[in-house]
């Protein structure tokens, strides 16, 4: 007993002797428990952040699928819905083309007509300009020849009732006596008409009829050679006596008509005496 209570009295006296040294490494333990305890919340703490982190991501990435998903198929939806009205439109601009070139070609024929109408009328209203200038003309010479009728109608009944002749619009006297050219030539003007003027073969028959020689309104008094119509107008068509005329003694300067034939003028000296006709131009 003695002895281990001694061994036991050293024993303490040894750890009391050591007990000095000891309480370093047990701050160093306690320190590094510490710190693994603190080491082990921190990896929860990270771990349980990052499954919470993870957790929302995920949810966030899962609606954001779902979304893309609804978007895609709706994107889908829309595709074809574009792919119809694209289809539709392309339909519509061909149907379009085909009317305008339609309307292209109905419009040119269209304009071609219009044209062809247009100058077909500036036509015949240029004839129908031309016509009414001709018309209007025509009324003006028909008016004026209405007037004339009118002015003359009092000395046509006038020169009838005395017994003159009217053909192709000139009234004729034939005398019934014998004068010489001037003479005969005073008697027409002092009756408002004057020595007759041949103009035609008609007009010269005319005269042969009545199977006189009588003076006509023809003369070369003025210049020798050169004959003249009382009207002032130079001779263009004759009817001269075969070898007439000859001025015959120098002295001959008007004109006789015979009846022998067609031709049957004669220049005459100027103071013989000879029936005449007389001639004033009317027309009716």
């Amino acid at each position: 007993m003695l002895s281990r209570n001694v061994a036991d009295g050293e024993d303490g006296e040894m750890m009391a002797a050591a007990e000095p040294g000891r309480k370093p490494y047990r701050g160093v333990v306690v320190s590094l428990g510490l710190l693994c305890i603190l080491q082990a919340a921190l990896i929860i703490f990270l771990c349980l952040a990052l499954y919470c982190s993870y957790s929302t991501s995920y949810k966030c990435l899962t609606e954001e699928r779902d979304t893309l998903k609804r978007n895609l198929s709706d994107c889908d939806k829309k595709t074809l819905d574009l792919e119809a009205s694209f289809k539709t439109l392309t339909e519509e601009r061909d149907e379009l083309k085909k009317n305008l070139t339609d309307s292209d070609h109905s419009y040119s024929t269209s304009y071609k007509h219009l044209t062809e109408e247009r100058d077909t009328l500036k036509k015949n209203l240029s004839d129908c300009d031309n016509k009414i200038l001709d018309l209007e003309a025509s009324f003006k010479t028909l008016t004026e020849e209405r007037d004339e009728l009118k002015k003359n109608l009092p000395d046509f009944v006038h020169y009838s009732q005395q017994g003159w002749v009217y053909i192709n619009g000139s009234f004729y006297y034939i005398s019934s006596n014998k004068k010489t050219w001037n003479e005969s030539r005073t008697d027409c003007l002092q009756r408002g008409m004057d020595l007759v003027v041949v103009n035609s073969e008609e007009e010269q028959e005319f005269i042969n009829r009545y199977q006189e020689t009588m003076w006509i309104g023809l003369t070369d008094s003025e210049r020798e050679g050169t004959w003249k119509w009382v009207d002032g107008t130079p001779l263009t068509t004759s009817f001269w006596h075969s070898g007439e005329p000859n001025n015959h003694n120098d002295n001959e300067d008007c004109v006789e008509t015979k009846f022998r034939d067609k031709k049957s003028w004669n220049d005459a000296d100027c103071g013989i005496r000879n029936s005449w006709i007389c001639e004033k131009k009317m027309f009716l």
